[in-house]
């Protein structure tokens, strides 16, 4: 799954937009978080401390190793996946790449429910953690 992942994102990504593809906002729930929010949903976007391309390649790499986890699709610009609990709940993410800013936009809410007992934030932290220690191994 991996070498086909890279394989997608490498014959994409002389491909850019003109424009960063807007998250969904979050519902008026605390079960989300996103990047672009304004509000109470807000988490910052993953800092690139290497060259955007190659550090978003790598951020594939470390989720499609995570056992909790589905790949929708992936592209130069957007990975989409599902993350499943513990207790068998669906949550969906976005992570987005702004090779203008070096960032990567992130979002992800449960499908169900009201709050999530804050799995979403933590989930997302730890994946912002794995990805800095990756970036600097590579360094």
């Amino acid at each position: 799954m991996i070498p086909l992942l890279i394989m997608v994102i490498c014959m994409t990504s002389n491909v850019q937009a003109d424009t960063l593809p807007t998250l969904p906002p979050c519902p008026a729930k605390p079960n989300c978080v996103s990047s672009q929010a304004p509000d109470n949903h807000h988490i910052e976007p993953f800092k690139i401390i290497a060259e955007p391309v190659s550090a978003f390649e790598k951020l594939a790499k470390l989720l499609v190793q995570r056992q909790d986890i589905k790949l929708i699709s992936a592209d130069a610009r957007m990975i989409k996946v599902e993350f499943r609990t513990t207790l068998g709940f669906v949550d969906d993410a976005l992570f987005v790449l702004d090779s203008a800013t070096n960032t990567i936009h992130i979002r992800s809410a449960a499908r169900l429910g009201y709050w999530d007992l804050g799995k979403n934030r933590s989930r997302m932290e730890e994946i912002r953690q794995l990805f800095e220690k990756a970036q600097l191994q590579s360094n």
